[in-house]
């Protein structure tokens, strides 16, 4: 059994070529093999977001604070609250992000397929993102 004390993994700033506005990445379990899972405390400042992308074996997402957004290619943007669970299918194309209004936490867990856990791809758009404010 291994424990990690809570803050004992240094906090990042998201990346700029995969987010829009602030976001803060808290690393949680990293994989080890031969898991090949890892898991990751996301914060949102309101309005941020992330770009489009992909994950070759697929995505799960714990909301735990706030409100956002999340779609997939081609469907509606959706609300998401506290206590949501997203799932999304290996190679499905989507992004998630903070509503303009309030910040949001996802716990984000994924695997990798030799080595890759995300196919970063182009930024969502202010016309894609705002969408979300017909979101139920």
């Amino acid at each position: 059994m291994e424990l990690k004390p809570n803050s004992t993994q240094a906090s990042i700033q998201g990346p700029a070529d995969w987010f829009t506005g602030r976001v803060r990445i808290d690393p949680l379990f990293a994989a080890v093999e031969p898991s090949c899972c890892s898991g990751a405390s996301v914060s949102f400042e309101p309005g941020a977001r992330s770009a489009w992308h992909t994950h070759p074996l697929g995505q799960v997402l714990i909301v735990t604070a706030g409100c956002g957004y999340v779609q997939s290619w081609g469907g509606p943007v959706r609300r998401i609250r506290p206590g949501d669970v997203v799932r999304c299918p290996p190679g499905e194309k989507h992004w998630h992000g903070a509503a303009p209004g309030t910040a949001m936490t996802h716990i984000a867990i994924q695997e990798a397929l030799d080595g890759k856990a995300v196919d970063w791809l182009e930024k969502v758009s202010d016309e894609q993102y705002r969408q979300g404010e017909q979101a139920d």
